[in-house]
């Protein structure tokens, strides 16, 4: 058994159903190929691994599956000398966790070109702490200073599921550089949680969507990140200032935008849209190499919750009725 992995599994029922299991006896012919063997040390629950446990056709690509969109851990094998035994990697995205194994195991089985290098002093836990997320919202602001949204001397900018994964790192990481930050929330309890990030002020999210029903609102927002879609953000398109800039990185609240044309005519305003699954290996080590920068004294203590490995399934609900705050990392160790 000592080269038999640990981890979720997901697979056909018999009745057209997908279930979940979790199995100690993965064999290595069952991990699939790839040009690179990784020990992995932590994963994460986000919202895609949730429903894929839940038996989301939606998220689950092809079966049998090891579900888990996020990875980090020490390279074990390598065929490609750009990747050493005993590296610290980091992997999110490109459809592991969907259509090919993921990080909810003890063993990934990765094509090396899909690697990062975990940069500088990172330890693997602070690498799945950022994950997904944490790249998200790397993209995100950088797309916004991309636009011309500057720090200083401006409005401020709306994060909308402030108290989620994308969330909170968009509000915590625009702290960091300068910007004033409105956390817009459903959670009112979650208040003091994100001014600890560095939120400025904390907004009620149905305040919002009641304030932005008309075409076009007061100017009150700069820029937005939003992870909601659907209503909100089109309540904040209508709150953005001249030239303002919002970016689009979820759908939490749906796929629609119900929303009139008038924002973009009548203040010019940008509607950028983030995908974090395919990025290039330039644009993926420049976020990176931000988020190690940033890293340093951040409370990660109150923005992650720990979870064991076999606790996944359990808490995969608490992760599809948005309880939870900030990241759900998982020791896949433990």
């Amino acid at each position: 058994m000592a080269n038999h992995t640990r981890g979720w599994w997901i697979s056909e029922d018999g009745s057209d159903s997908l279930s979940a299991s979790f199995r100690e006896n993965i064999e290595p012919a069952e991990l699939g190929v790839g040009t690179v063997t990784i020990d992995v040390d932590y994963s994460a629950l986000n919202y895609k691994d949730a429903l894929a446990l839940g038996g989301s056709r939606g998220v689950v690509r092809t079966t049998p599956l090891i579900p888990g969109i996020d990875a980090a851990g020490i390279i074990r094998e390598s065929s490609d000398p750009r990747f050493t035994v005993g590296e610290k990697v980091v992997l999110t995205g490109w459809g592991y966790g969907e259509s090919r194994h993921g990080g909810l195991a003890e063993t990934l089985v990765a094509d090396s070109q899909h690697l990062m290098k975990i940069p500088g002093a990172l330890s693997s836990y602070q690498a799945a702490c950022f994950g997904t997320a944490g790249f998200t919202a790397a993209l995100a602001i950088s797309a916004l200073e991309k636009s011309g949204v500057v720090a200083t001397g401006g409005l401020p900018i709306a994060v909308t599921g402030a108290a989620g994964a994308v969330g909170s790192w968009s509000v915590a990481l625009l702290a960091r550089r300068g910007y004033r930050v409105s956390a817009i929330t459903g959670r009112p309890h979650e208040a003091e949680y994100l001014r600890s990030l560095g939120a400025h002020d904390v907004l009620s999210r149905h305040e919002m969507m009641d304030l932005g029903k008309r075409p076009l609102g007061s100017e009150t927002f700069g820029g937005v990140i939003d992870v909601a879609g659907g209503e909100l953000l089109a309540a904040l398109l209508s709150m953005l200032a001249s030239n303002g800039v919002a970016v689009a990185c979820g759908l939490a609240g749906g796929s629609s935008l119900p929303t009139t044309v008038l924002p973009f005519i009548l203040r010019g305003i940008s509607l950028i849209g983030i995908n974090s699954v395919t990025k290039d290996t330039e644009v993926r080590e420049r976020a990176w190499s931000d988020l190690a920068e940033l890293a340093s004294g951040l409370p990660l203590e109150t923005m992650a919750t720990t979870i064991e490995l076999g606790s996944a399934l359990s808490y995969a609900p608490t992760v599809l009725e948005g309880a939870t705050r900030g990241r759900v990392v998982v020791d896949v160790r433990a």
